[in-house]
């Protein structure tokens, strides 16, 4: 898959966990810049590889109005596509985030418009197959999780094998 940019809400506190489990699936998506999030919650993506610097000003306008968001997560949940994610709560501020994003870049809609506007927030943890499920990974999580976290920083992400970095970074609220 060729690399692409998120906009993404790093949460530090589940970073090493899913940092790890990155690395246990595939090594190529485990970033060497310590400022990448592996654990985030996506805010939109994918973005504009190559964002103008209007667009740039518009994301540090967007995240300077955002206050940070205080969420629990807490509930594993998965996708029909097989993604195990935990689910923040409550979800309405990030939506209104994405949703904000949406509106200030059209030509961008969440996940290209696979799954229609309104997506379900969420912080990607496993992946199912013949060996995990989502009881499988709620035992590996059972020591982490339920985890209260303050989301204060949008980063613009490149994801692509041997390449993830931050590529801007903005604190939300300043």
């Amino acid at each position: 898959m060729p690399g692409h940019s998120v906009l993404q809400l790093p949460v530090d506190a589940l970073e090493e966990w899913v940092r790890a489990r990155t690395a246990h699936y595939d090594a190529g998506f485990v970033s060497t810049d310590p400022r990448f999030g592996h654990a985030h919650v996506t805010a939109l993506g994918p973005f504009d590889p190559d964002p103008s610097e209007a667009a740039l000003a518009t994301i540090a306008d967007l995240a300077s109005a955002t206050a940070p968001i205080a969420v629990e997560l807490a509930e594993l949940a998965q996708f029909p596509n097989g993604i195990i994610h935990l689910l923040p709560e409550p979800d309405d501020r990030l939506r209104d985030l994405t949703a904000r994003l949406v509106a200030a870049f059209p030509a961008w809609p969440p996940y290209a418009g696979e799954f229609g506007a309104d997506v379900q927030p969420h912080l990607t943890v496993d992946a199912a197959s013949d060996r995990v499920d989502l009881a499988s990974t709620e035992a590996l999580l059972a020591d982490v999780v339920p985890v209260r976290v303050v989301l204060d920083r949008l980063q613009l992400a490149w994801w692509e094998t041997d390449e993830c970095r931050v590529l801007h970074e903005w604190h939300l609220g300043r």
